[in-house]
This record gives structure tokens, C-alpha cells and sequence, in this order.
């Protein structure tokens, strides 16, 4: 078996471009502020911003943008009722976001959205954890690509991402739907 760990750029660095935080709010509205746990240089912030939600961003790494130097998977207390985020994928910190996620906005009954490799829906490990605790809502993304250090290269990985949010109360079956990238 192959390590693709160590195909990744350091740190995890792939910010979300404007279109994929956009196609997730063609399809979903939040209540209250939202937290962006692995900000990066502001790609979805900058997005909700726009959109007229308060945003609290931090991320492990300063790269210009919120507040560096939170560390997610430590924090104890959410700092906002939502989570929305692309979480970083090495070493299963995906799953962990998840998990941790969860875990925060649930005694403030908030909601997570997480943008995913959609292979990661089809994993063994998470069988577990996604059927015990399903998204109320998974949203495959047409077409989008999350540059290595959001330099575009001319080439990229052939991922497919969707969106899975998990609401407040919910139980059962997630809603399976597509969203586009282009307007």
C-alpha cells in the first residue's frame, strides 16, 4: 500500500476556491456565527464574509490571514455556534476534525460542514463512525480543484470533494444532492 502522505505539501496547505464555499451556500444557511478552524489564507472566511455571516478564523499555521497558532483538535469550547471548514486530510486529521467538530457544537446545537475527498465517504474505517452519526446532507461538487499551496500547476490530483453537513437533531439517512461550481 502506497504512504500518499508523503505526496502532500506541508501542512496541508490546499485552500478552498471562492466557488466551492459558494456552491455550499446555494444549498445551506447558517444560524449564527460560523468557526473556520483551519482558515489558511482565508478562502472560505472570505467567502462568508461576503455573504453577511460573522466569521472567527484561525488556523495552526498564520498564513496571513485570522488567527494562528489554534491548534483545533485541542480546543475545548467552540468559538461559534457552526464549524465550516476544509479540514486537513494527512495523518486521518480529517476524521479528527469530524469527530472533534461534532463533539464542540453539540451543546450549542449548531451545525458542521466539511468539504471531503468523496472517496472518503467509501472508506472501511469510517463505516463505523458515519453510520452511528450520518451528515444530514452530503452535496458532491461538480467541479473543483484545491491547488498545493493554491498555486495552480497546470496538473492536479483527481479528487472529487463534497460537502457533508451534519445538522442539529438529525437521524437517519443524509439527503444526497449536486451542487455546481459555476453560476
Amino acid at each position: 500500500m502506497t504512504d500518499v502522505s508523503r505526496f502532500r505539501v506541508p501542512n496541508d496547505f490546499y485552500p478552498t476556491p471562492p466557488e466551492g464555499t459558494r456552491a455550499l451556500l446555494s444549498a445551506e444557511r447558517f444560524s449564527g456565527s460560523i468557526w473556520e478552524p483551519a482558515c489558511g489564507d482565508g478562502a472560505i472566511s472570505k467567502v462568508l464574509v461576503s455573504e453577511g455571516y460573522s466569521v472567527v478564523s484561525t488556523d495552526l499555521i498564520y498564513r496571513g490571514y485570522g488567527t494562528g497558532g489554534v491548534n483545533f483538535l485541542t480546543q475545548t469550547r467552540t468559538r461559534a455556534r457552526n464549524i465550516v471548514t476544509n479540514p486537513p486530510y494527512g495523518a486521518g486529521l480529517a476524521d479528527a476534525f469530524v469527530r472533534h467538530a461534532l463533539h464542540l457544537v453539540a451543546p450549542v446545537a449548531g451545525t458542521v460542514a466539511m468539504l471531503l475527498n468523496l472517496a472518503s465517504l467509501a472508506h472501511p474505517i469510517r463505516h463505523h463512525h458515519w453510520t452511528r452519526r450520518p451528515p444530514s446532507n452530503v452535496y458532491i461538487v461538480d467541479e473543483l480543484t484545491c491547488w498545493p499551496n493554491g498555486i495552480e500547476r497546470g496538473f492536479a490530483a483527481e479528487h472529487r470533494y463534497c460537502w457533508a453537513v451534519w445538522k442539529p437533531g438529525h437521524v437517519g439517512r443524509p439527503d444526497l444532492w449536486w451542487l455546481s461550481t459555476r453560476r
